[in-house]
């Protein structure tokens, strides 16, 4: 019992050291926000743009992947992104079909690199999602985020972002990406980093799964959230 209570400790100091403020300059938004969407399955996390509001960033930016992206799915409302090891991730479109021998391969990395899953959205994403939540951001928080996603995309000798093949569904590809996967570094990390560059105050030791994001966003960032769409 004591070393259990030894361990719960050591995870709520690491929390606490590792937690990151929020950016007053973004965050929370005024009155020009936008909405964006976190979606989580349980294990894996993406997060949810309005597309004219990507297209309008990407080109007054002049961010290199996200312009052909906006492009390619330039006929839908919202574009989903989602990062992770490339084996585990192309393998896996459900919980259900999820391979612990690739789990545990891409946990422990540096396995076979990472991608990138996009999807487009007719509509809005509550419509095909059943755990979503809205994220109100700035729109300088949103250039930031975008920014940040931008990076992540690995180009190709063209300077254009390399199209991997059909995504796990929808109308979806899988993109090469930037970075490698393990335990310290899982694709909620890369969801809570996107939300730490908006100006979000997020938390690195507690975003290994989507709950501990959610988790996060409810106690510190509750003004700004909603799932009533």
């Amino acid at each position: 019992m004591s070393g259990c209570i030894a361990l719960l400790l050591a995870f709520v100091a690491v929390v606490i050291v590792t937690a990151r403020p929020s950016d007053p300059k973004l965050f929370p938004a005024g009155e020009d926000g936008l909405d964006i969407a976190l979606i989580s399955n349980g294990y894996h996390a993406g997060l949810a743009i309005p597309l004219p509001a990507m297209a309008s960033v990407a080109g007054n930016d002049g961010l290199a992947a996200l312009i052909p992206v906006v492009t390619r799915f330039q006929h839908y409302d919202w574009i989903e992104i989602g990062w992770g090891d490339a084996d585990f991730y192309r393998a896996t479109p459900s919980a259900a079909s999820m391979q612990w021998q690739l789990a545990l391969k891409a946990l422990s990395g540096p396995g076979s690199g990472s991608v990138l899953h996009v999807v487009g959205i007719e509509d809005r994403p509550e419509r095909f999602f059943d755990n979503v939540t809205r994220i109100r951001i700035s729109k300088s928080g949103l250039a930031r985020l975008l920014s940040r996603a931008n990076s992540t995309f690995a180009l190709g000798p063209d300077r254009q972002p390399e199209a991997l093949g059909p995504g796990l569904y929808g109308p979806s590809l899988f993109y090469r990406a930037i970075g490698d996967f393990n335990l310290f570094r899982v694709c909620n990390h890369w969801v809570a980093d996107l939300l730490d560059a908006a100006g979000i105050p997020t938390t690195p030791a507690a975003a290994l799964l989507p709950v501990g994001i959610l988790t996060d966003l409810k106690w510190r960032s509750a003004n700004a959230l909603s799932s009533a769409y």
